[in-house]
């Protein structure tokens, strides 16, 4: 079957270093408990700031998956 239905969740990575590691972070983890991840878009980004610096950067993703049965 060609034709595939996806189901999007809503998640928020962290991440001390950069960005991209707050990406990779819930990519990985949320990957542990959702198969058929296909796709990812950034919705918000954010950091925490602690003592005049970066804390952590915080990235509100919104993952696509397809459905198993599609």
């Amino acid at each position: 079957m060609s034709d595939h239905v996806y189901k999007k969740v809503e998640i928020v990575g962290s991440s001390t270093k950069s960005i991209e590691d707050a990406i990779n972070n819930a990519i990985a983890e949320c990957s542990k408990s959702v198969r058929n991840i296909e796709w990812f878009e950034v919705v918000e980004t954010r950091g925490h700031v602690v003592d005049n610096k970066v804390g952590h950067y915080q990235v509100v993703l919104k993952l696509g998956f397809r459905i198993e049965t599609s």
